[in-house]
């Protein structure tokens, strides 16, 4: 058993953006054309009062093509950690041998969530901005994810030149000012205190946020607006059914509540969901932007794109001989 700890993960993944986002185009792919398999996540919720927010979720996957790869992502979510200086996320990822089914990798997963979460995020801005790529974004929620996207957003667009920070409280929107010049040196940051203004004047939004239920609309944004709504429970049903909606998979995206759920709720179908990310960039499927309608791209985050990262990672470890070893894991 192979355990990678999160330095040797991030040490694996520094300055690799580009190489992160075409592998999770390419795992987008083959996902589209059925060469994954991907039960349905399964969310442990707790009956008392003070875990109300808080879920642990696992994720099950198998990614077939060329690189095949199986294992599970387990990924705590408690959100009061924000509040007490630490991170909302912590997450394990055990990798399976496909000759004989027993683990060969114990993985330290919120680093991965974080990066696949982000580059999947950017790859969709650059696939739902062609011809017409925006040179600024606005952040909303402060947090390591939108952390992660403005890195990525980065690469994946070459001319992003502003970005805008919005967050509920000013004084983390502050200090996140910071830390963004250093994941995006070329990238000018600003903090936004009016957030109606902040969205009619960015034509790219990357939602990120902690919150539980819908909070917001879209009603202030200009024409031509594209939407990153990575948290998925930020925008009200009625915003969503007037956007025109990508996803990664809407078998996943529609439960539990999300904003699409709720939405699927109120009209009692999915034909509000314009594509699939994966048929877009197959070129099986095209999208057509309306001026006055924005386009609210809704990842659920596959654990299809956490095998896939992981297993790049510890492919890489392995060759420059990081992690650590346990020879007695499982009997001989």
């Amino acid at each position: 058993m192979l355990i990678l700890r999160r330095a040797d993960v991030a040490d694996v993944l520094a300055d690799r953006e580009a190489e992160i986002i075409e592998l999770v185009g390419e795992t987008y792919r083959l996902h589209d054309e059925g060469l994954t398999s991907l039960p349905h996540s399964t969310f442990l919720r707790f009956p008392e009062e003070r875990h109300g927010r808080d879920r642990i979720i696992g994720l099950p996957a198998y990614r077939g093509g060329g690189r095949p790869v199986a294992g599970m992502k387990w990924i705590a979510s408690f959100p009061g950690n924000v509040e007490a200086g630490t991170e909302r996320a912590s997450a394990a990822i055990v990798l399976n041998s496909l000759d004989d089914g027993r683990p060969t990798a114990f993985v330290e997963g919120a680093v991965i969530s974080a990066k696949r979460t982000a580059a999947s995020a950017a790859l969709a801005a650059r696939e739902l901005t062609a011809g017409n790529a925006p040179d600024s974004v606005l952040l909303i929620g402060c947090g390591v994810i939108n952390l992660e996207v403005l890195r990525f957003l980065a690469a994946a667009l070459p001319g992003l030149r502003e970005a805008a920070l919005y967050d509920t409280d000013p004084a983390r929107a502050a200090a996140f000012a910071q830390r963004c010049a250093e994941a995006a040196p070329k990238v000018t940051t600003s903090v936004a205190t009016d957030l109606t203004e902040a969205l009619g004047a960015h034509r790219l939004i990357s939602l990120a946020t902690t919150a539980a239920a819908p909070h917001m609309d879209l009603a202030a944004c200009g024409p031509d607006t594209t939407v990153l709504h990575v948290s998925l429970r930020d925008l009200t049903a009625d915003t969503v059914l007037g956007a025109v909606n990508v996803v990664d998979d809407a078998d996943h995206v529609c439960r539990e509540r999300t904003s699409l759920d709720l939405a699927q709720q109120a009209v009692g179908n999915r034909d509000f969901v314009a594509a699939p990310i994966g048929a877009l960039l197959r070129g099986t499927a095209t999208l057509r932007r309306e001026p006055h309608r924005p386009v609210v791209f809704s990842p659920f985050g596959l654990g299809v794109l956490d095998m896939a990262l992981a297993e790049y990672v510890r492919e890489r470890a392995e060759e420059r001989g990081l992690g650590v070893r346990v020879e007695d894991f499982l009997p001989a």
